[in-house]
C-alpha cells in the first residue's frame, strides 16, 4: 500500500504508523524475558530436532542484532527511511539528485551509527555487522573473493561478446506505443503460467519493481514503459521468481524464524534464475513469442518480424552496457552490483 496505492498526503501519518511499529517491535525484541527464555531453551538444545534448532539459533542471532540498536536510533532510522524514499520517488522522476542527497545524507548517518552498534556487539567490522543482518554468516572477505574474480574476468569477456555481436545484425526492436493496459495483462498471463497464484498474490504498478508480503499474500509491483515492453515484463518475471520462493518456504514454519527466507543472496539467485536463466532462455522465449505477438503487434509484417521467436530471443540476450540495473543484461547485471557493493562499502567501512 505505501509503495502503489497510499496517497502521498497520507505519506507523514504513514511514516509514523510504520515507526511507531519499528520501535513496538524492538521493544518485545530487548525485552529481558526474551533473554531468560532463549536461554533457557538453548540450555535443552540436546532435546530439540535439527528444525527446532536452527529456529532458535535464527532467534538468537535476530535477538542479538535487534539487542545491538536503542530505541531511539531505531526510531530515528524508521523515520529517516520513510522520508528519503519519499523524496527519491519525486527526485528520481527529475533527475534531481541535490534533493535526493540532502535526504540521504542525514540517513546514512543513522545507518553508519547503526554500523558502528552493531559492529561493536557482534565483534566484527561495520560494513560486515550490516551484511550479517542480510546474509548471516557472510563477509567482505568472502565477496571480496568473489567479486575480485569476476572483475578480473567481465572487462575481457564483455568486450569479446561487443565484438562478436558488432559483426552480427542487430535484433530488431518492436515498436510501440504499447499501452499499459496490454503490457499488464500480458505480465499476468505469464506470471501464471510460470506458477504465481494470483489467490494469494497481486500485481500491482509502483516507481520501482519490488515484491513484498507473506507466503499466503505476495505482492508484486512494477513500473510501465509504453515504448518499451520488455522492461517491465522481464521486472515482473525477475519479481515472480522472489515470490515463487516465497510461495515455497516450508508451511509448518510459516510464523517462526527458520521458516523465512534463507538470505537477500537466495532470494536474489531465485529472482534472476528466473529472469536471466528461464525466461531469457529460447525455449521460453519460443512459448511466449505468439503470446507477444497477439497483445502487441500493429500487423502481419511486424508480427512476422518483430515477433519472431528467434528475434525476440536475440533481443532477450543481447548485451548493451547501461546505466540501468533493473534492464541490465546477463553479462553486465555483476558489474550492477559490485559497483554497487563496493560503493556501500566505501559509505560505511
Amino acid at each position: 500500500d505505501w509503495a502503489a496505492i497510499m496517497p502521498a498526503g497520507g505519506a507523514a501519518a504513514r511514516a509514523a504508523q510504520l515507526s511507531e511499529m519499528d520501535v513496538i517491535r524492538h521493544e518485545l525484541m530487548t525485552d529481558p524475558k526474551l533473554a531468560d527464555l532463549l536461554g533457557a531453551a538453548e540450555s535443552a538444545r540436546a532435546d530439540l530436532n535439527p528444525w527446532q534448532d536452527a529456529n532458535l539459533s535464527e532467534m538468537r542471532h535476530r535477538w542479538t542484532h535487534a539487542n545491538a540498536l536503542p530505541a531511539d536510533l531505531v526510531a530515528a532510522l524508521s523515520n529517516a527511511t520513510s522520508a528519503c524514499e519519499l523524496v527519491w520517488r519525486e527526485a528520481h522522476a527529475s533527475s534531481d539528485f541535490p534533493a535526493f542527497q540532502n535526504a540521504f545524507e542525514p540517513l546514512l548517518a543513522l545507518i553508519r551509527e547503526k554500523a558502528d552498534a552493531k559492529a561493536a556487539a557482534l565483534d566484527l567490522a561495520p560494513y560486515d555487522a550490516l551484511i550479517d543482518g542480510y546474509d548471516p554468516g557472510f563477509a567482505c572477505a568472502e565477496i571480496d573473493i568473489i567479486f575480485d574474480d569476476l572483475a578480473g574476468f567481465l572487462p575481457a569477456f564483455l568486450a569479446q561478446v561487443l565484438d562478436k555481436q558488432s559483426g552480427e545484425t542487430a535484433p530488431f526492436r518492436p515498436v510501440g506505443p504499447f499501452a499499459v493496459s496490454q503490457q499488464r495483462a500480458l505480465s499476468r498471463t505469464l506470471m501464471e503460467r510460470v506458477g504465481f497464484d494470483f489467490n494469494h498474490g497481486r500485481l500491482d504498478e509502483s516507481h520501482h519493481p519490488f515484491c513484498g508480503g507473506v507466503a499466503e499474500d505476495v505482492r508484486i509491483t512494477t513500473r510501465y514503459d509504453e515504448s518499451n515492453f520488455t522492461s517491465s515484463l522481464m521486472a515482473v518475471l525477475h519479481e515472480t521468481g522472489h515470490a515463487l520462493y516465497e510461495r515455497g518456504l516450508p508451511t509448518e514454519w510459516r510464523t517462526q524464524p527458520v521458516g523465512d527466507s534463507r538470505s537477500m543472496s537466495l532470494h536474489e539467485s531465485q529472482s534472476l534464475l528466473m529472469e536471466m536463466q528461464v525466461c531469457r532462455g529460447a525455449e521460453f522465449i519460443g512459448f511466449a513469442a505468439p503470446l507477444m505477438r497477439d497483445f502487441f503487434a500493429a500487423n502481419e509484417s511486424e508480427a512476422d518480424v518483430a515477433f519472431a521467436p528467434n528475434n525476440l530471443h536475440r533481443l532477450a540476450i543481447h548485451v548493451a552496457p547501461g546505466f540501468i540495473r533493473v534492464d541490465a543484461d546477463e553479462v553486465t547485471y555483476p558489474a550492477h552490483i559490485m559497483l554497487r557493493y563496493r560503493l556501500e562499502k566505501a559509505m560505511i567501512a
